[in-house]
């Protein structure tokens, strides 16, 4: 059992109330996939695509989504696009699944903006980036991430990736960010899944902390972690729900035996082309298009074989998964 992090009685009952109001909306648990943003080849959002692929997502047991992240090209959509995201997933999935909007944003004004839209347009909840291009001091840092806090009454998600973003959100940090009842989650992307058990030995359940490097996805729920965002779960959604699931059950050995077959699709993830790779998948396996928005290009020439290879040794060696959305959750690694 993890230990209960020491708060005021005041402000553990601030909590409870924001906990009970928020986690309504959106429940941090299970596997979030960071979704593509298909395009047409005018440029413009393919969203019969995108209907297409939220629907597999769907029937492989995804517990929510999150739109225009990294993986989502958030820094070629315009503010109007992503909101248009938000609204076409909101209408299309079952009215209990959360959609959570990425902030990536230069400016804490823009994001405090963006914040408030996502609100009014239905969000259920934020994943939030540190500010982008700046390299903020970890002062600046907190205080970007909590004005953005107190501009919403949503459910924010920590976004901790120093290896692509440059900045650590540390455990002093987090001790900080956890006096805002409506920072609840963490995706932990150091890449260090030691760093997992940092978060519950220093603040007990007081942060749900999701897995967010796909190569890394059995370790961490294995550790502990309450939840995935996921890349490769883009194209192959049923394998990546399958392993968390099996993980959370205890079934280790059919965790593994998906896993081990997934692992050289899941290291497309951790690759400057990601975007690209991920989406060839998507488009292979039937639910993704390969067009990406300027200046990123489709592979081409041998780098596109390399990963035409990876995925189409994939597909013909694809595991015959049993029944892994009735399974009895073991409660020594929920």
């Amino acid at each position: 059992m993890r230990a209960i992090h020491p708060l005021p009685l005041l402000k553990i009952q601030i909590l409870k109330f924001y906990q009970t109001y928020i986690m309504d909306k959106a429940s941090w648990q299970g596997v979030f996939p960071a979704l593509v943003t298909p395009f047409k080849s005018d440029d413009t959002i393919d969203f019969d695509m995108f209907a297409k692929n939220l629907a597999a997502q769907v029937e492989a047991g995804i517990t929510g989504i999150i739109v225009a992240g990294s993986l989502g090209e958030a820094s070629t959509l315009t503010s109007e696009e992503k909101y248009e995201l938000v609204k076409f997933a909101k209408k299309s999935l079952p009215a209990e699944m959360p959609v959570v909007l990425c902030i990536a944003e230069q400016s804490t004004a823009v994001a405090v903006e963006i914040a408030k839209k996502a609100e009014e347009i239905g969000a259920d909840g934020l994943m939030v980036l540190p500010p982008m291009r700046y390299k903020a001091d970890d002062q600046e840092t907190v205080v970007y991430f909590t004005t953005i806090a107190k501009s919403t009454s949503l459910s924010l998600m920590i976004y901790n990736n120093p290896v692509d973003y440059k900045i650590e959100v540390t455990l002093d940090m987090f001790e900080q960010l956890s006096a805002y009842p409506n920072i609840q989650a963490i995706k932990e992307s150091t890449r260090d899944v030691s760093n997992v058990t940092r978060i519950f030995n220093r603040f007990g359940d007081r942060f749900r902390v999701f897995c967010g490097v796909d190569t890394l996805i059995m370790e961490e729920v294995m550790l502990g972690a309450d939840g995935v965002v996921g890349g490769l779960v883009d194209a192959f959604p049923k394998e990546t729900v399958a392993i968390f699931n099996f993980v959370k059950a205890g079934q280790y050995k059919e965790a593994l035996a998906v896993y081990r077959w997934y692992l050289p699709l899941l290291e497309l993830d951790i690759h400057p082309k990601l975007v690209q790779n991920i989406k060839l998948a998507a488009t292979l396996a039937g639910i993704g298009s390969e067009y990406v928005r300027a200046p990123r290009l489709v592979l081409e020439g041998a780098e596109r074989e390399k990963v035409l290879a990876i995925i189409n040794e994939a597909i013909e060696t694809q595991p015959v998964l049993s029944d892994y959305l009735n399974l009895t959750v073991d409660s020594s690694v929920a």
